[in-house]
């Protein structure tokens, strides 16, 4: 167990940069790298032994982060349901901590952000980033390379303008 203490230990700077790059924000990311963890101990009997753990980790934390962000929206229906105003917007604080520039990576789709820190960052097979995607390896691959286009457009500048509509 002593083995798996250090082998976890080692894991967390790594979960926590994932965690921080899907919520955008260090206490979110906190309490989700910390679900994730309590989710994995919880359920420590249901992983595969000759399983990798990093990924059945990053597994358990990427599925908790949509299961979050879904959780989330149905709150905000059901406040706008009752309440007939949409859900109240995040506060000054929140704002001013949130960054107030956002880099390239930050700027594409949260599953393209997601696949490029799994393959890229973290060095996930495709396989792998498959398994804990929930999608084909076929699909990993069409998408990573969509992510790696989009990125590079973004780091090179290369934005497609909004498009206007001239009206008359």
């Amino acid at each position: 167990m002593h083995e798996f203490d250090e082998h976890l230990r080692a894991l967390l700077p790594r979960l926590r940069r994932f965690a921080l790059q899907l919520t955008r924000e260090p206490a979110s990311a906190d309490d989700l790298v910390q679900t994730c963890l309590e989710r994995a101990l919880s359920r420590w009997s249901s992983r595969q032994p000759d399983g990798d753990l990093r990924a059945w980790l990053f597994t358990i934390l990427y599925r908790q982060f949509l299961a979050e962000r879904r959780r989330a929206r149905r709150f905000a229906r059901l406040v706008e349901l009752f309440t007939g105003a949409e859900a109240a917007e995040p506060s000054p604080e929140a704002g001013t901590m949130a960054r107030s520039a956002l880099d390239a990576l930050a700027r594409l789709p949260v599953e393209q952000r997601a696949l490029l820190l799994l393959v890229g960052v973290e060095g996930l097979s495709y396989q792998e980033a498959a398994e804990a995607l929930g999608v084909p390896v076929g699909t990993i691959m069409s998408r990573l390379s969509r992510a790696r286009g989009a990125l590079r457009r973004l780091t090179e500048g290369d934005i497609a303008p909004a498009a206007l509509r001239v009206v008359p």
